[in-house]
């Protein structure tokens, strides 16, 4: 499962680099910066992935809130599939009707499926890429409380880089367990209600 769309920005350094390289003597290699542009470089780091936590937990929390609402519909659909049948006369649909329900259920379900599948990236991928924004900003943090707690006047560039960092594989698994929960879930529905259609019809 790709969780990894989304996202332009790999070169979490560059603002960095930038202000290494502006502090640098005007050669192609800078060794080192000046303490201040490297606070200032960590400092826009921090900012940026701080933005960027805060950004993805908004467009998890609206993909959530569209799921509910898709949940909320189907079931109210579902509701109105059972009642017809429920209420049906016995004479318009029987039995050898059964056919049409469950048609119309597996429809449902497969349809439903689809919609559920697509949110569940989304909301998926939003939570991993705030993930890696939260390690990363973790990181920057960390660096600038060390560079502003050392000494000195100057300071490896290679300290003011911040790499983007991923949280390791086990993290996908509970991703992989949302997915075969929402499964399991709709094919027990699926079974209730075309359990419920036959004991109405054929009971």
């Amino acid at each position: 499962m790709d969780l990894h769309y989304g996202y332009g920005g790999a070169r979490v350094g560059e603002a960095a680099y930038i202000a290494s390289a502006a502090a640098g003597s005007g050669s192609g290699v800078v060794d080192v910066v000046t303490r201040e542009s490297a606070a200032q470089a960590l400092g826009t780091v921090v900012q940026l992935h701080f933005d960027k936590t805060v950004e993805k937990k908004r467009a998890a929390d609206a993909q959530k809130q569209e799921l509910w609402r898709l949940f909320l519909a189907f079931f109210l659909f579902l509701a109105l599939v059972l009642s017809a049948v429920a209420g049906s006369p016995p004479a318009r649909l029987q039995c050898r009707h059964l056919w049409a329900p469950a048609g119309l259920l597996s429809l449902a379900h497969l349809a439903f499926y689809a919609a559920v599948a697509h949110h569940l990236r989304c909301l998926n991928g939003f939570r991993y890429q705030r993930r890696c924004h939260k390690l990363t900003l973790a990181l920057a943090a960390d660096r600038l409380r060390m560079l502003k707690s050392g000494p000195g006047e100057v300071v490896p560039a290679a300290d003011v880089e911040v790499p983007y960092q991923e949280p390791p594989e086990s993290y996908l698994a509970k991703f992989k367990r949302s997915w075969a929960i929402h499964f399991a879930f709709l094919i027990a529905t699926f079974a209730f209600s075309v359990a419920a259609s036959v004991a109405i019809l054929c009971f």
